[in-house]
């Protein structure tokens, strides 16, 4: 499989260099190290925007980005080599090998960051730094507050703080030609998975034995983890949105949605699928999907350059209010629906989400207080549902604890849309087809 190459970081960081003054200094810590229990770590994933801008998948690792008058500097803080903790905890990338590997400009040991940084803001015209960053935070103020007691000797205390968060988000919403690649990747490997969970589906097993199929393949086929908690939920198990006990029995006649997707080198696909346990649609559940999924479609016929994030929301929800009228659970106008947001009982989220290295991907869904409009190289969701409470008594029988969800990965381009997951049936026909081969 192929990886994002290492001068695309080099990129970034000047991309992102070159929309700040002359001076500028930016501070970037990765993720740190979480306690899962007793001594024992979480397993590290490393922080999406230290990844975007250095590449480096190591704890105890700070990028300093300096915009100097004689052109982009980048000075990465790391662990040094050390066999005796390399023997126990893997390997280190070290400072001597760090600028070869990572193209950056200088390396230097982590215990030197504090002194160092001293001297880097010295007379910066801005500090930036991601305000939502406690350790950063720390750091910056203990800096700041060291130039403020050495002005006497000459030194300049900046005054102008920055959140880096607005930069970064804005350009990681926006996908160069190798992340839609990286992506592209994850979301095969995760349309294999969910094809896998379909063909093997049968009734009498357990909700993780489900899981843990797609986990398999997710495995095998090169994925380091998965981008979210997978939710296999069957029968009125749907109707809980974020489930993810996975620990019941699949029964005859239920529904399974499954909400799962892997992820590739820090980059995540989020594909939701609902299929018949037996593999046969009920009638009432074949109504239900066909709305949903006609919802789906009228979202995807939006996108477009040009077109606002919004549209495919309200597509949705005027294709599913109908829907919901023409059955009964529903009564009144379309107009008087959207209004009153009706439909929000059984339609409670919205279309979708960015997605990119994140699952729930950075950047503003509005601009100006207005919708977005999409632009090309944008990675979107589009996950239109319906979920019936099986507790409301006011709702006939035959409907009460459907939950139905379809989800897809999809690229904004120059003429439209891609969809990243569309291999992966969706229709009545070839989901039933699928599951009987």
């Amino acid at each position: 499989m192929t990886k994002i190459a290492t001068i695309e970081y080099v990129q970034r960081r000047n991309a992102l260099l070159q929309q700040l003054p002359i001076g500028a200094v930016v501070i970037i810590n990765c993720a740190s190290v979480q306690i899962r229990n007793g001594d024992v770590e979480q397993d590290y994933r490393q922080n999406s925007s230290f990844y975007y801008l250095s590449g480096m998948v190591e704890s105890h690792t700070t990028l300093v980005l300096v915009n100097s008058v004689d052109g982009p500097r980048s000075i990465l803080f790391c662990r040094s080599k050390d066999k005796l903790q390399e023997i126990w905890h893997g390997r280190r990338l070290g400072v001597d090998a760090a600028p070869k590997i990572l193209l950056v400009d200088e390396a230097h040991v982590s215990e030197s960051l504090e002194q160092k940084l001293v001297e880097l803001l010295d007379g910066a015209s801005q500090v930036v730094y991601r305000f939502s960053q406690d350790e950063t935070f720390e750091l910056v103020q203990q800096s700041l507050a060291k130039l403020r007691r050495l002005s006497r000797q000459g030194k300049v205390c900046p005054t102008t703080l920055v959140d880096l968060d607005p930069l970064i988000d804005t350009m990681r919403l926006f996908k160069s030609g190798a992340e839609v690649e990286q992506m592209t990747q994850a979301c095969n490997i995760s349309v294999a998975a969910h094809k896998r969970a379909m063909s093997v589906c049968k009734v009498g097993m357990n909700e993780y034995q489900l899981a843990a199929e797609l986990h398999h393949q997710f495995s095998i086929q090169g994925s380091q983890r998965v981008a979210y908690g997978s939710i296999v939920a069957g029968g009125d198990n749907a109707c809980i949105l974020h489930y993810t006990n996975n620990d019941q029995s699949l029964q005859d006649g239920d529904l399974v949605l499954i909400d799962a997707g892997c992820e590739l080198d820090h980059y995540a696909s989020d594909i939701t699928r609902t299929f018949p346990v037996n593999g046969h649609f009920s009638d009432p559940q074949k109504i239900i999907y066909e709305i949903v999924l006609a919802a789906h479609k009228a979202a995807l016929e939006c996108i477009k350059p040009g077109a606002v994030y919004t549209d495919m929301q309200d597509a949705s929800v005027r294709v599913i209010i109908q829907g919901l009228t023409n059955i009964g659970l529903l009564t009144g106008t379309l107009e008087a629906n959207i209004e009153n947001q009706n439909y929000r009982k059984f339609y409670m989220h919205n279309i979708g989400h960015w997605l990119g290295m994140d699952v729930h991907d950075v950047g503003a869904y509005k601009l100006g207080g207005v919708s977005r409009p999409l632009t090309p190289g944008m990675i979107t969701t589009v996950e239109p549902g319906i979920y019936i409470d099986p507790d409301d008594m006011t709702i006939p029988s035959q409907w009460r604890g459907i939950g139905v969800r379809i989800e897809d990965n999809i690229l904004v381009t120059e003429t439209g849309y891609r969809n990243l997951t569309g291999d992966l049936p969706v229709s009545v026909v070839d989901i039933e087809r699928l599951m009987a081969s």
